[in-house]
């Protein structure tokens, strides 16, 4: 992988949580909040949880501290949400700007929930980081529909059709 690659991978992962977030804002207060089904419950848990592991893999490979996980509590807004990945979107933009493919394969150590210290080459943390996003932004289209709201198709290929100025489908 290639820092273009990893930059493709998280201007896409940035693309589909703004498609995500044009209906997630549709919502009312009580839906955004309300638990519906899935591993995290709401769309509000759901998203934190995706920011908050975005944050903590980006401090992991030498981005900005975190801190403890994110309290969905402390979001009790979209706004309060799409505020914090605009933050979190522009530092990790500006961290991978920096990087070199060299950079790739460099060792990234972090410590487990456990304490185990863990090793493994930078590219695929930032990999995993992005990647880890899709997962939930699944669970987050099933939530909305379960809701009554069509979040729209956010594939990949529909990003790709938008950046050349096609229809995908």
């Amino acid at each position: 992988m290639t820092i273009k690659d990893l930059e493709i991978l998280y201007d896409y992962g940035y693309w589909a949580n703004r498609r995500l977030f044009e209906v997630i804002a549709q919502l009312t207060p009580e839906q955004f909040t309300r638990p519906v089904a899935g591993g995290h419950g709401s769309i509000r848990k759901t998203m934190v949880h995706v920011l908050s592991a975005e944050a903590g893999w980006h401090d992991r490979c030498g981005g900005p501290k975190r801190g403890p996980r994110l309290n969905p509590d402390d979001f009790p807004t979209i706004e309060s949400v799409i505020q914090a990945w605009d933050r979190v979107e522009e530092q990790v933009r500006e961290f991978v700007a920096e990087l070199k493919d060299a950079d790739m394969a460099r060792t990234a150590e972090y410590a487990t929930e456990r304490s185990e210290k863990v090793s493994m080459p930078l590219g695929e943390l930032m990999q995993h980081a992005a990647n880890h996003a899709v997962h939930h932004r699944g669970q987050v289209a099933l939530l909305l529909r379960l809701l009554g709201h069509a979040p729209g198709n956010f594939d990949i290929l529909f990003y790709f059709a938008e950046k050349r100025g096609v229809r995908a489908w």
